[in-house]
């Protein structure tokens, strides 16, 4: 156990991890928009994706190979690290009112089991799962809350917490699901965290506030702004992808699919760049990706906001700072 003088850290494992969004607001240590955001207590000792190109980037941004290539539905779960905290993005294609819908009746839909069978067999303190906003629209409900009991039936109180990003200083309308899992015997004694607190409501952090200096750089003296799509607008209709942003407003939200539908920046008659989408995840400029640029947005777009983690962490850290004593036991 620590000493008074130590710092108490917490072990954590990643699942769904993509290219890092979620994991690099619960470690900490960036800088975005002239903003530091210091280091979390939070160690990452294991992280994992099926995506190829996905690891790549989070190994090339987080300097170390803590990050692998895996199957979720069959990896051995023994062979995965015992942490005291589990996070993830479980895929929400299936529940995306832009995906196809197939809900927890898809092999993919109940991917969210993975978190479950960790669960189940590491019994780590919380876990903090993330999803998309329609899962709490489908069935009328009954998907959340079959989610919610399976989560819970290994042991564990679910809170679900919505979060609407522009409330926590992200420069974009999207709207997500934290599901907040703590293990019965930690939750007996300390309930849940506290939910992090909205400080922008009212003052949304517009477009131009996060792309603005970007407007006249067309190289990649900022990696990744020489790169967006040519495509035109359609002919017919105002398909999604189509608009332009509104200068004052967050922006559209970046989605996972982007193909060439990318939304058409505030004023310029382009697409945004990737590194204009990454910024208004709230990922720092050195944060490069290397890939062609469909794979470089669908890794941003499929990402948690590292900023909007961030404020989730902080939380989760100092509840786990008050629950230290019983945890280290």
């Amino acid at each position: 156990m620590p000493t008074s003088k130590e710092k108490q850290s917490y072990s954590v494992v990643s699942y769904f991890c993509g290219c890092g969004g979620l994991d690099l607001g619960f470690r900490g240590d960036f800088r975005y928009k002239n903003t530091n955001y210091a280091r979390l207590p939070f160690d990452i000792k294991a992280a994992y994706d099926n995506e190829v190109r996905c690891i790549e980037t989070y190994n090339g941004y987080f300097g170390s190979e803590c990050a692998f290539v895996k199957d979720l539905s069959s990896i051995d779960i023994k062979s995965v690290p015992k942490a005291q905290v589990l996070i993830g993005g479980f895929p929400c294609q299936e529940f995306s009112s832009c995906g196809p819908l197939g809900g927890i009746e898809t092999e993919r839909g109940r991917l969210y089991e993975t978190l479950i069978s960790y669960m189940d067999e590491h019994q780590p303190t919380v876990v903090v799962g993330e999803n998309v906003i329609n899962l709490e629209r489908m069935n009328g409900g009954t998907v959340l809350e079959t989610i919610k009991t399976d989560l819970a039936n290994v042991g564990y109180k679910i809170e679900v917490w919505k979060l609407f990003a522009p409330d926590y200083g992200i420069p974009q309308r999207r709207a997500r699901l934290f599901f907040i899992c703590i293990r019965d015997d930690i939750y007996s004694q300390y309930g849940f965290p506290s939910k992090p607190i909205a400080r922008f409501i009212g003052k949304h952090r517009s477009i131009e506030w996060a792309i603005g200096d970007l407007i006249n750089i067309i190289d990649d003296s900022i990696p990744n702004q020489d790169q967006y799509f040519g495509a035109s607008r359609a002919k017919r209709g105002n398909g999604q992808g189509d608009e332009s942003n509104k200068k004052d407003l967050p922006a559209y939200t970046i989605r996972a699919n982007p193909k060439s539908r990318v939304q058409f920046h505030y004023s310029l008659e382009r697409r945004l760049t990737v590194r204009e989408c990454a910024r208004i995840q709230t990922f720092p400029d050195d944060f490069v990706f290397t890939h062609a640029k469909t794979a470089s947005i669908s890794q941003i777009g499929n990402a948690v906001p590292p900023v909007l983690a961030y404020s989730v962490a902080k939380t989760v850290a100092t509840y786990l700072n008050k629950a230290k004593e019983i945890i280290s036991k």
